[in-house]
């Protein structure tokens, strides 16, 4: 879907300009997405496969959910919209944590330019899985894996990427803190 979106500097700062996804995608323009990577109290992580259909990483294993800011949107009001229209799961703002802002640079071989600031969040998942409703044109499927996936990825095959290993330990790091610190209600 194409829709409008806020133009950031290189440094992350609002332009106070909007333009559609696929314009900021062809001119490289700067913009804010958001990750939301969703655990389990007992260690596991929620990854999602991306929909075949998709223009980039079709059929990966990826972040459980991310998506794009929308023009004039709050960053945890984008992480909400997302978690609910990729998965179906309402969360209130207190269920995210933000652990980083990450910038990130790629150019796809299909001609896509991600200049992007990943608002990254994680969210324990309370309920299973069987009581998701998987968005068809975005997630394929969705699947539990042990925690330590995120520091194995150097090692797998279309689960998640290996040039991202450091952003992936570092979600792994947060998570842990957040399971290890977490009282039992």
């Amino acid at each position: 879907m194409d829709e409008l979106i806020d133009i950031l500097t290189s440094e992350g700062k609002a332009t106070g300009k909007s333009a559609l996804k696929s314009e900021a995608h062809h001119h490289g323009w700067f913009h804010a997405t958001v990750h939301i990577w969703l655990f389990t109290a007992n260690a596991k992580i929620l990854l999602q496969k991306r929909a075949l259909t998709k223009k980039i990483f079709p059929g990966l294993w990826d972040i459980s959910v991310a998506g794009h800011v929308g023009a004039g949107e709050d960053v945890l009001t984008a992480a909400k919209r997302e978690v609910f229209e990729e998965i179906g799961l309402p969360l209130i703002d207190s269920d995210f944590t933000k652990i980083a802002t990450r910038k990130h640079q790629v150019s796809h071989k299909n001609g896509i330019i991600d200049n992007e600031f990943h608002q990254v969040f994680i969210a324990e998942l309370k309920i299973p899985l069987s009581e998701l409703t998987l968005q068809e044109a975005e997630v394929d499927d969705i699947g539990l894996y042990d925690l330590t996936i995120l520091k194995q990825t150097k090692n797998l095959h279309n689960v998640l990427l290996p040039e991202f290993h450091e952003y992936y330990s570092k979600v792994y790091d947060a998570i842990n803190s957040k399971i290890l610190n977490s009282t039992p209600e």
